[in-house]
């Protein structure tokens, strides 16, 4: 990355590893691994938790590490925050 790089961390309930990269291809990146996903002029780095949400049920929680060209960054997490927002809680 170059130095006028910015990174955001962003976390989504309900949704899986697997969705949160299958939406990052979907907004023109390339699955490098299982935890990470690039695109033109961004990187997103993902992990997975289980959290509780109150006594008795717990759901999956996505952190999604974002960095790159900070107008790139603004478009993707917007439209990506979207799209986890339509399948997850």
């Amino acid at each position: 990355m170059t130095d006028a790089s910015a990174v955001r961390e962003k976390s989504y309930r309900g949704i899986s590893l697997r969705l949160a990269r299958h939406y990052l291809e979907k907004l023109g990146g390339e699955v490098v691994d299982d935890e990470r996903v690039e695109g033109d002029a961004w990187t997103a780095s993902l992990s997975d938790e289980k959290v509780s949400i109150g006594p008795t049920l717990k759901l999956t929680e996505v952190t999604v590490v974002f960095e790159g060209d900070p107008e790139a960054l603004e478009e993707l997490i917007d439209r990506f925050s979207q799209k986890a927002m339509r399948a997850g809680g």
